[in-house]
Parts: structure tokens; sequence; C-alpha cells
């Protein structure tokens, strides 16, 4: 990775987000060519077995293809893992045919000593688990390699080192590993000052708390609540003929507001009398009824 264009160009780096599974100065692995090699090894011991690979659901799928160009078999895997090395352009040694080849990709949680013991009753089978987890062999043809695609410890010492991040941020929360790269991070960029005239517009406001501030703006704003009527004058210049069609309509219930005198000023109530003058005598409180009635009258 350092050799990576990007990482070429001198640019200081402030934060460095690091996959810190293996950050552990105890955890002593050997690089993914030695744990490779020992799994070849292994597997050259036992020339006439049947091999079963331990897998999670994703990762070690150069391991496969490495294993496969090794020993010239195709290397069996199940479905869905076989669509994912396909996406990867990896080399055409794999296959879905159970006994096409003597090598088999299969779930971890497989390799236990139910699972080995029926494997062995139908073949010869040694169990591969490629992980830098500290697990316990169930059965003595289960062989766990310190086989992982997550850097070692010094790795990631090295890389560090040769960043120099002003800042580490491990991804795995619950290993917490800042304290092993303090040596090797750069000083805290300097922050930008801020123009004097942006200082004095700030300050302008460090009376107010900003949520309060927001809420008088938000409470200034003009509201239109309820529902909005249209005036009867602003419809006044509708043709006669769409009047006509409306009062033959709604003739039974009430003149059309187009007919009634002309006021100064159409104030609902004035309007309410002329287009209810039988409802007059009753006691109305407050416009919200007259508007509902007024509604259902047009």
């Amino acid at each position: 990775m350092l050799k990576e264009p990007a990482l070429t160009l001198g640019k200081q780096i402030h934060t460095l987000y690091l996959d810190n599974t293996n950050c552990n100065p105890d955890l002593v692995l050997p690089s993914r060519q030695e744990a490779a090699h020992q799994i070849v090894q292994l597997i050259q011991k036992h020339p006439q077995h049947n091999v079963k690979i331990g897998l999670y659901s994703l990762g070690k799928e150069s391991l496969l293809e490495q294993l496969a160009l090794e020993f010239r078999t195709w290397v069996v895997l199940s479905p869905q893992r076989l669509e994912l090395v396909q996406l990867l352009g990896l080399a055409d040694v794999f296959t879905v045919e159970e006994k096409a080849g003597r090598i088999q990709a299969v779930d971890h949680m497989e390799i236990c000593h139910s699972t080995m013991l029926h494997w062995n009753q139908t073949h010869p089978t040694i169990a591969i688990l490629p992980t830098s987890r500290k697990i316990h062999s169930s059965h003595p043809d289960i062989h766990i390699i310190p086989y992982s695609d997550h850097s070692s410890y010094s790795e990631l010492r090295a890389f560090v080192a040769a960043l120099k991040p002003c800042q580490v941020v491990p991804i795995v929360s619950q290993r917490p590993c800042g304290d092993y790269f303090k040596d090797s991070l750069s000083p805290r960029l300097s922050i930008p000052l801020i123009p004097d005239s942006v200082q004095q517009y700030m300050s302008s406001f460090s009376r107010k708390p900003n949520f309060l501030w927001l809420l008088e703006r938000r409470l200034k704003r003009p509201r239109t609540q309820g529902v909005v009527f249209e005036s009867p004058e602003e419809n006044a210049d509708q043709s006669q003929a769409d009047r006509n069609s409306k009062k033959a309509k709604k003739g039974k219930l009430s003149p059309w507001p187009g007919d009634l005198k002309k006021q100064p000023c159409h104030h609902p109530l004035q309007i309410k009398k002329q287009l209810f003058p039988d409802l007059c005598s009753k006691e109305w409180h407050g416009a919200v009824s007259f508007c509902r009635v007024f509604c259902q009258k047009l």
C-alpha cells in the first residue's frame, strides 16, 4: 500500500482509519506468504486426503486460488461463493460440483468433531482453519493455521510509521490501539485563523443561544392557519353563463354570492346575513362555524 500513487505524494495525512483486528503485540503472526506455505506443506503430507477449508462468508479467496494452482485441482465452492469469486476476477479454478476436486471450501462452523467423523467414514479427510483467532481443535485432523487477511501488529507499526498521520482511529472499537502508535504520529495540523470580520459577525449572535435565535426567526414568519377561502369579490368577473349554471344546480339551497348587492366591504358576517337570513336569528360562535356552513351551502 505504501507504493500506491496517492500515498507517494508526500501529503500530510490528518486521520488514518486503521484495521486494528490484529493490533496486539502479544499476537505474533507470520506473513500471508509464510502461512500459505504452511498450508501447502500440510496438504502435501496428506496426498490421499480430501481437504476442507473452513472460511467465513467473505475473505481468503486468493488463498483458495493459490491452492488450486499449486495442486492442479478444482476447488469446490457453494453457489454463493462461486458468484463472489467470479466478481473478483480470479482464475477459472472453481466449481460447484461436489466431487470435481479434492479441495472444498466450507463454512467454518462445519469444521467440528462430528463432521470430521462423518467425512472420514467415506474418505480420509483433513480440515484446515486459516485464522488468526485462538481456536481449540476438537479433532486431531483439524489443523489451525495462522493465516489472516488482516495486517499483523508488526505490519501495522511499519505502516503507521511510514505515513506519520496526525491521529489514528481504529475501526474495531473494542480493541483500542492508540497508545501503540504515539511515537509515530505527526503534530496536529494547525487550525486556520478565523478572520476578524467573521469573529465580529459571530459575536453579534453570542448573546442568544442558537436554537432560541432560530426559534424566534421561525415564529416571526407569517403563517397561514386553517382553510383559506377565496373572496366572492375576486370571482365577480366570472362569466354570466358559469354563474347561471351554478345557480341552476344550487338554486334550491341559496342565491349565488354573485347576485348579492355589492357592499363597500364584503365582511363575512354581512355575506352570511344575505345568504342565510333564516339563520341570522341563531347565535353563532366565531368565524369557524360560519366557514363550515358557508362551504356546505356553496
